[in-house]
């Protein structure tokens, strides 16, 4: 009798469990649909999300370097977004995060093909000064194949980002469909 009730309350724990994780799964994917980002694409190594509705709707594109180096002993991600923010009517704001705070007062430098754009820095994020900058490093971007961002950190480490522009410009007419912007 004994052993029949070892059995019973072993597949009684195993429905449990497996129900456990039933809702588990469950309830952590309404959490990504209740918050409105979805993925929407990925071309390359640049990944096409898009949240909101409506005026309210932004859209970005997403990319990570396929190489960095500096001599730094610890590093948070680096990463470059470009976003479209129809509320507030702003098409390609490019930003840089370096996965550090950059030193105080000076520039990341990206390099694209034979042209060179200068950021300013404001902690761990660098921006180009004005949306003509914005939309000049975005066509560069989708004209060229690689990139290569350096900054320097806060402790005067030196670094540098190496990511690959192959798929951007698919990434960036996918953001301007979901967002409503002609080519």
């Amino acid at each position: 009798m004994r052993q029949f009730d070892k059995k019973l309350f072993n597949l009684f724990y195993l429905i449990l469990v497996l129900g456990a994780c039933v809702l588990a799964l469950g309830w952590s994917s309404n959490l990504v649909l209740a918050s409105g980002i979805k993925a929407a694409n990925t071309f390359g190594g640049w990944s096409v999300h898009v949240m909101g509705q409506k005026k309210q709707k932004v859209c970005y594109i997403h990319g990570k370097p396929k190489k960095s180096s500096g001599n730094y002993a610890i590093r948070g991600d680096s990463y470059i977004q470009v976003v479209h923010r129809l509320k507030n009517k702003v098409r390609n704001e490019v930003s840089i995060t370096a996965g550090y705070t950059f030193k105080k007062g000076t520039e990341v430098a990206v390099k694209i093909s034979d042209q060179t754009f200068k950021l300013f820095t404001d902690g761990e994020t660098a921006w180009s000064k004005t949306a003509s900058d914005d939309a000049s490093l975005v066509a560069a971007m989708r004209a060229g194949t690689k990139m290569i961002v350096t900054g320097r950190s806060s402790r005067g480490t030196l670094t540098k980002d190496h990511y690959s522009l192959v798929g951007f410009t698919a990434a960036n007419r996918s953001i301007d469909k979901s967002c409503g912007y002609k080519n």
